[in-house]
């Protein structure tokens, strides 16, 4: 299997970044790393070695991207806009300078958002806020309401909430989405969520699957038993649903 690891300086984030790229054509699939992860954890924690044969058939690309969670979402001493921005700053690193590095090495591919976890909410988001570009958007466990509070989890913005976070939040955004153009390019995606019963973001989920088939937006909603939010649920997830 090819693996190729990049570092360099990203102007949009003003600091270095790293990823991992494997495999050699196919469909490319951006993988954002769960909470708080990094670039190299869809790799250690066996995610890697459940695709390989679509890697190394050619099948898959993957590019395993890494956080700035610390710096936006759980950076406890940054006010929520603060956070926000940052984010914002993170996804125009992903679209302006990680999407064309994977245009370079793998022209006119499909092009597949996927995460587990918050992961899940960064594929989800970058998805639905752009859906030109994405073919496909493969979730696991992911809570796509930053604002909630459901157990154990605290409102990832302290109360703060402006025209920014409405825009980031696909539950919220959605319901009100009329745009056609825009719609048109969501019902052609291919939406995938997977997530166990429960889960503290399975009402989140439900919420999410239910608005996309109201917008006449196919997707599939696979429940696990149980909360099935670690690494070897995911695994398993992923050999039946890429």
């Amino acid at each position: 299997m090819k693996r190729d690891y990049r570092k360099w300086y990203s102007p949009r984030l003003e600091r270095d970044m790293e990823i991992l790229v494997h495999g050699h054509a196919g469909a490319r699939v951006i993988v954002f790393p769960s909470r708080l992860g990094r670039f190299y954890d869809f790799e250690d924690h066996g995610m890697v070695e459940v695709l390989r044969s679509q890697v190394e058939s050619g099948g898959l690309q993957l590019f395993c991207v890494d956080s700035v969670d610390e710096e936006s979402f759980y950076c406890s001493w940054k006010t929520g806009r603060q956070r926000l921005e940052r984010h914002m700053q993170y996804e125009r690193y992903i679209l302006d300078e990680v999407l064309p590095l994977s245009e370079e090495l793998n022209p006119a591919s499909f092009l597949i958002a996927h995460g587990c976890s918050l992961g899940a909410f960064h594929a989800m988001n970058i998805a639905l806020r752009h859906p030109q570009l994405f073919g496909k958007v493969i979730a696991f466990s992911g809570r796509f309401d930053l604002t909630s509070t459901p157990p154990d989890f605290q409102n990832l913005f302290d109360g703060y909430y402006d025209e920014e976070v409405y825009f980031n939040t696909p539950t919220h955004f959605l319901p009100n989405l009329t745009d056609e153009a825009v719609l048109q390019y969501v019902r052609k995606m291919e939406i995938i969520l997977a997530i166990g019963d429960e889960d503290p973001f399975f009402e989140n989920n439900q919420l999410l699957s239910r608005i996309l088939w109201e917008k006449g937006a196919w997707n599939a909603m696979h429940i696990w038993q149980g909360r099935a939010h670690r690494f070897r649920y995911w695994r398993q997830m992923a050999k039946l649903y890429f």
